[in-house]
């Protein structure tokens, strides 16, 4: 078994499974010790890297598109300190960081580790029932609800409507942002209701705005990661648009066959006139002030994705 222990954590290799145990010092992020150990097959690693520095060298492996709900929650925000996935080296154990790297590279070789995006997720998320105070509320899942209990804190709006409980059958997906301390972050639950919702998350019901400690916002974190894992794989969603896109170019292709056209028949004008009636939303939200920068083109990507 090939294994490092430092004082941000310690990774063991024992040719299946890289086990990652977070560190107790003190410089160790709360979210870190709160997600605990995670134990990762190796069918779900996509990679590692050793790289050196002058003081101080970092281990960092990657993992497969799909494999993790945790990353898939967190969409790449997670700050680099509490990334579980990354381990802080002294300089004088980075020949035993290298060996691990290339212990575990030369497993994915020997066991032929595809690349390409799981169909489901390999790794479980946080176990529940799961509950977290942030600086707009509690929130709480138990596996089969949310709720959320608005704080004094909380909009006006908010606390009038009362705790929000939430089916996850319910919920098409999780969108966080941490907060920064610098910028607001938010966790918002998006219902097939709110799917199209305009409200920001200060107000919106069915949102947690992150205003106020960083560290412990960032344990919502946890909440969105176990509420995904617990929702269709994205893969699902995938195979479901294509499926719906070969449905469509079928249907426009007897058109274009009956009609003596190509194949490469214009997609119907009420497409175009839905995507740009929400282009137009988007930008009115911008210029209002409601959307950052950062936001509407985030935004508005999505939004040319799904058409």
């Amino acid at each position: 078994m090939a294994e490092i222990i430092q004082r941000d954590g310690t990774w063991a290799f024992d040719g299946t499974s890289v086990r990652i145990t977070p560190g107790l010092h003190r410089s160790v992020p709360l979210f870190r010790q709160t997600y605990g150990e995670i134990t990762v097959p190796l069918e779900a690693v996509a990679g590692i890297v050793y790289e050196p520095e002058r003081k101080r060298g970092r281990l960092r492996m990657r993992l497969r598109e799909g494999a993790d709900p945790l990353l898939h929650a967190t969409g790449g925000r997670l700050p680099d300190p509490a990334d579980p996935y990354r381990l802080t080296v002294d300089v004088d154990r980075s020949g035993v960081a290298e060996y691990l790297a290339e212990e575990i590279r030369h497993a994915l070789l020997l066991d032929q580790i595809p690349g390409e995006p799981t169909k489901a997720y390999l790794l479980p998320g946080p176990p529940v029932p799961v509950s977290v105070r942030s600086s707009d509320g509690t929130v709480s899942f138990d596996g089969t609800q949310v709720r959320v209990d608005w704080a004094d804190t909380s909009d006006r709006v908010k606390r009038a409507t009362g705790p929000r409980v939430i089916n996850v059958g319910d919920v098409v997906r999780v969108e966080w942002l941490p907060n920064s301390g610098y910028e607001d972050g938010f966790l918002r639950f998006v219902t097939r209701e709110t799917v199209f919702s305009k409200l920001p998350a200060e107000k919106d019901p069915y949102a947690l705005d992150l205003w106020g400690n960083v560290s412990r916002d960032l344990l919502t974190a946890l909440v969105a990661t176990a509420v995904t894992a617990r929702l269709p794989h994205p893969s699902a969603h995938a195979g479901a648009q294509r499926e719906h896109e070969r449905e469509r170019e079928g249907e426009y292709g007897d058109v274009a066959r009956r009609r003596g056209l190509t194949a490469s028949v214009p997609l119907p004008a009420d497409h175009h006139d839905v995507l740009l009636r929400r282009l137009r939303e988007l930008g009115e939200l911008h210029r209002d002030g409601v959307l950052t920068d950062e936001e509407f083109a985030r935004t508005k990507a999505v939004v040319l994705r799904g058409f």
